[in-house]
């Protein structure tokens, strides 16, 4: 029956799904059927790259703009934590907004449960535009240790690879890891899983020179971070700790199988540190030019959180964490010996200019001041202390205007040390 042959003809042409268009087999499309191949995913050159670690707190967008302009060529965003994104918060969404100056830009995630780890990063995927998605595995606190998240996967290594493959599984952009050198400073293993988590996944792999337990107490441990270095075999892999000044970055660059460094308090007391790296030489930044940073801080806080009474505030409390780290920097044109070590302790010292020995205060009513400069004048009952209060020195290190920067931290305001995701 030609009548009929023609209707089957043209219900079968309608039926056809349309070209481009995912084909079903019963209730199930190709697309979770046909897997991305590992050399089909996204790729990123790490080589010989300058990496700003996700900052909790201080590495907000505003932040990041600035490392930007001086340099950075790779940044993450802050901390977030998986659950909280899956539930929609909008507070932790916000850690993961991008700037359009940051070419190559990732968002590190922090959980336990390969399940909620694994949704989030296909989450973040579909609205989100990223480079890449590194795991925190490295997040010292308490609050996220006794969850088992962060530096607590290194001892559950069941737990971390269940972790690390699933995520790997959904991803068709690099998944990078961060971690610390293990839980306890006795017993280091990040060597023993170097190895193990590029079989699992992940394509870049950076280690913080010290374990949870020593916080950020004595010198980062590069000599360890070598033998990670070698573990990773000619795979990409990024050392961090203690990076203040292009010295400090060329005594370990060249550590055989490094890719790169990270940088993290080096990169808050002095954001320039990048250009010192990249043209070789110490920068001795006056007192007006660290304030035309600060200026623009402002400006970009307030586009960012808003220019209404509260997106003030928000900037104010921000600037005023960030400078909890910037008073530390001594200028170079005062020095007697160069360069400045990021642990070492100094004695108060004036600055050339009343702007640098303001600067230079540890006192946080000398920070507020600084801050309604560029704010306006703090409401009467606002006050600050440090969210990050862990002290940053190492135990009995010597007191050295030559060497080191910033006044003696008081016990009542101790210089705060950044959790360095």
């Amino acid at each position: 029956d030609v009548e009929n042959g023609e209707a089957e003809v043209a219900t079968t042409a309608a039926e056809a799904p349309p070209l481009g268009e995912a084909k079903t087999l019963g209730a199930v499309t190709d697309i979770g059927l046909i897997k991305l191949r590992p050399q089909e995913k996204k790729l990123i050159d790490f080589s010989n790259k300058l990496y700003l670690a996700p900052l909790t707190t201080v590495g907000n967008l505003p932040y990041r703009r600035i490392c930007k302009r001086f340099g950075a060529d790779i940044t993450c965003g802050e901390m977030a934590v998986a659950t909280q994104l899956l539930q929609g918060q909008s507070s932790e969404w916000a850690l993961v907004k991008r700037h359009e100056s940051e070419d190559v830009f990732g968002v590190q995630i922090a959980g336990s449960f390969p399940d909620s780890m694994t949704r989030c990063a296909q989450l973040l995927q579909e609205t989100s535009e990223l480079d890449f998605i590194d795991i925190n595995v490295g997040c010292p606190i308490d609050l996220i240790f006794k969850k088992g998240a962060g530096c607590a996967l290194m001892s559950r290594t069941t737990r971390f690879e269940q972790v690390v493959r699933s995520v790997a599984s959904v991803m068709d952009i690099p998944l990078t890891v961060k971690m610390r050198t293990g839980v306890y400073d006795t017993k280091s293993n990040a060597h023993e899983l170097v190895p193990k988590l590029y079989d699992w996944g992940a394509s870049l792999v950076t280690v913080h020179g010290r374990s949870r337990e020593q916080r950020y107490t004595r010198q980062a441990d590069w000599s360890y971070l070598s033998k990670c270095a070698a573990a990773a075999n000619g795979r990409h892999f990024y050392g961090n700790g203690d990076i203040l000044s292009y010295e400090d970055y060329e005594a370990h660059h060249d550590i055989t199988g490094l890719s790169g460094v990270m940088l993290a308090r080096g990169a808050l007391i002095k954001p320039w540190v990048f250009t010192e790296i990249k043209e070789r030489r110490h920068w001795d930044i006056s007192s007006s030019e660290r304030f035309d940073i600060l200026r623009d801080f402002s400006n970009f806080g307030l586009a960012h959180w808003g220019s209404d009474s509260k997106g003030v505030e928000t900037t104010r409390r921000f600037l005023l964490e960030w400078l909890s780290f910037l008073h530390r920097y001594i200028p170079v044109g005062i020095l007697e010996t160069l360069p400045q070590r990021i642990n070492e302790r100094p004695a108060p010292y004036f600055g050339r200019d009343d702007m640098e020995t303001l600067m230079a205060s540890d006192n946080c009513q000398d920070w507020v001041k600084i801050s309604e400069m560029l704010l306006g004048p703090a409401v009467d009952s606002f006050a600050f202390i440090p969210k990050h209060r862990a002290n940053s020195y190492a135990a009995g290190a010597p007191t050295d205007t030559a060497s080191s920067a910033g006044a003696d931290a008081p016990a009542a305001a101790a210089s705060p040390a950044v959790v360095a995701s």
